[in-house]
């Protein structure tokens, strides 16, 4: 008897969790991304300022324009792309925030295929 009164309270306590997002807070900075590329550990860096971010990948660097559709959710678009796959937007959502890094949520705008990832700050960009 004991055991189904905690499962409300359980599920009522868990249903009343709201995850942090201080998204205002990843506007503007410089970032650092690592992820794995059949098995090969990649990093980039960009630096974001609102509307522009400036991305360096294995020594190449590249401008992208952002247009923020809430606080959390941004559709960015490569302002000169190099072939047919780069003119695509990607739709970037900020799911979870905390002191000095982020989850995200990314895919080609459009498609229902997404991928996540983590997002560190590495300073303000000032």
């Amino acid at each position: 008897m004991k055991k189904l009164l905690i499962l409300p309270l359980l599920l009522l306590l868990i249903s009343c969790y709201n995850v942090e997002r201080n998204c205002k807070d990843f506007k503007n900075g410089k970032f650092k991304f690592d992820y794995k590329v059949d098995g090969v550990n990649k990093t980039t860096v960009f630096e974001r300022k609102d509307s522009i971010e400036i991305e360096t990948f294995e020594g190449k660097t590249d401008t992208s324009s952002i247009r923020w559709v809430s606080d959390c959710e941004y559709v960015l678009q490569k302002v000169h792309p190099k072939n047919m796959a780069e003119k695509n937007a990607i739709v970037m959502k900020i799911l979870t925030t905390s002191k000095n890094s982020y989850t995200f949520e990314f895919g080609i705008v459009g498609s229902d295929a997404k991928q996540r990832g983590t997002v560190e700050k590495i300073s303000d960009g000032r």
